[in-house]
């Protein structure tokens, strides 16, 4: 929603996005066919994002991709704003009120759930929980594609 001035967003809305009209979006993140982004979420491309196909992006999840911590704590004599992009691989399911944090890849057919805090690598078909987030169990497909929720292996 513009509000005719050089197409600034009319105070008091989000930046106009093609996801989600209620997700704040920032930067310009590469989005594969078919993922959708919930409302209020928080998609942060600034550091450089890529989010595969066929992806659930639930509401309320965070994707960052900078930090300000440094900058913060040391009185700004740490003058930059650290920035790493965050790969997310096609079919990957992220929770309700999730965060992935600057720098993270997570693989194909990954699961997240709702309120994990993902700070490190999720490998292909895994699926995480907690905070911080750490592997829980595994996707499985049966002999018809139809997925199932194992035990993570020993």
């Amino acid at each position: 929603m513009s509000d005719g001035l050089a197409g600034l967003p009319v105070p008091g809305t989000l930046p106009a996005n093609p996801w989600n009209e209620h997700a704040w979006v920032v930067g310009e993140p590469v989005v594969g066919p078919g993922t959708w982004i919930g409302a209020f979420t928080v998609i942060d491309a600034s550091g450089g994002l890529s989010i595969g196909a066929g992806c659930d992006i639930s509401s309320g999840a965070q994707i960052y991709t900078h930090s300000s911590a440094r900058r913060c704590v040391s009185g700004r004599r740490f003058a930059e704003v650290e920035k790493a992009p965050v790969v997310i691989g096609d079919r990957v399911f992220i929770g309700a009120g999730a965060i992935v944090t600057m720098g993270v890849t997570i693989g194909d057919e990954a699961v997240v759930g709702a309120g994990a805090v993902v700070t490190r690598d999720v490998p292909a078909r895994a699926i995480v929980a907690g905070v911080p987030a750490r592997e829980v169990g595994r996707v499985e497909f049966a002999a018809d594609g139809s997925p199932t929720f194992g035990m993570p292996p020993a």
